[in-house]
């Protein structure tokens, strides 16, 4: 229970290292299915850090292949309706923070850290890809 506060943190230094406050800024939240590779997005954590960030302020995105528009439920029905942003340079590039919460197999990560200004990892996704100095913070 204490881990969405930990990456909400995270998510909070990383913006404060580039001289940005969590209010008013942009976070793309990467995987909305609740585990890899899966389009079942009951219980997913990720709907509680999508939460907890829009509460401090954010403007909050989702990426994820597998669950192309969230489906009403009771839990979630404040973001029914949304919709996966599309995958290309222009939309990622707007954002302030990426927060990779689920890692999907069909992500490209390597055209992630190419266009990602700064990264929040959750999952040990970015491992092994070229990333920036100081771009990728590790939750």
């Amino acid at each position: 229970s204490a881990m969405p506060k930990h990456v909400i943190n995270r998510v909070a230094e990383a913006l404060n290292s580039h001289g940005k406050p969590v209010k008013g800024s942009r976070v793309l939240l990467i995987g909305l299915a609740y585990k890899a590779n899966v389009d079942d997005d009951r219980e997913s954590p990720s709907y509680i850090l999508m939460d907890k960030l829009k509460r401090f302020g954010a403007d909050v995105a989702y990426y994820d292949p597998h669950v192309p528009e969230i489906r009403a439920t009771r839990e979630h029905l404040k973001w029914a309706g949304t919709r996966s942003v599309e995958w290309n340079r222009e939309n990622i590039v707007t954002f302030d923070v990426v927060l990779i919460s689920t890692a999907h197999d069909a992500i490209n990560w390597q055209e992630l850290a190419d266009w990602a200004p700064l990264i929040v990892d959750t999952r040990n996704a970015m491992h092994g890809i070229n990333v920036g100095i100081d771009q990728v913070y590790k939750a």
